[in-house]
């Protein structure tokens, strides 16, 4: 189970990373994380990817103002970059990463 401290030494020891906050009561989160993990960690080989069950550790999802699920957080270098929520698609996420993925990783 993840704690606030393994998630911010997550966040500043890696320079792409993104939390992926759900539960289990909720049924898109379900459908949508297999296909996000499997997008990103393809198509971004150097990113981190944590998933946070919000019902096991709701101080963490406090922490990053996280009020509703699914709900994605890319962070670059420590710093959250993008937020999605709700109603998203792994195009929208993908989009949203590739060009500072690029710069950063120098492609």
């Amino acid at each position: 189970m993840h704690t606030l401290e393994s998630i911010n030494q997550t966040l500043n020891a890696n320079d792409a990373v993104m939390l992926y906050f759900s539960a289990p009561t909720c049924n898109v989160c379900h459908a949508l994380k297999p296909k996000l993990v499997e997008a990103v960690t393809t198509k971004f080989p150097t990113f981190i990817i944590e998933s946070i069950d919000i019902s096991e550790v709701p101080e963490i999802a406090s922490h990053f103002s996280v009020f509703t699920i699914p709900t994605v957080l890319i962070f670059f270098q420590g710093r959250e970059f993008c937020r999605k929520s709700r109603h998203m698609s792994v195009g929208e996420v993908i989009d949203a990463i590739e060009r500072p993925y690029n710069l950063m990783v120098g492609n």
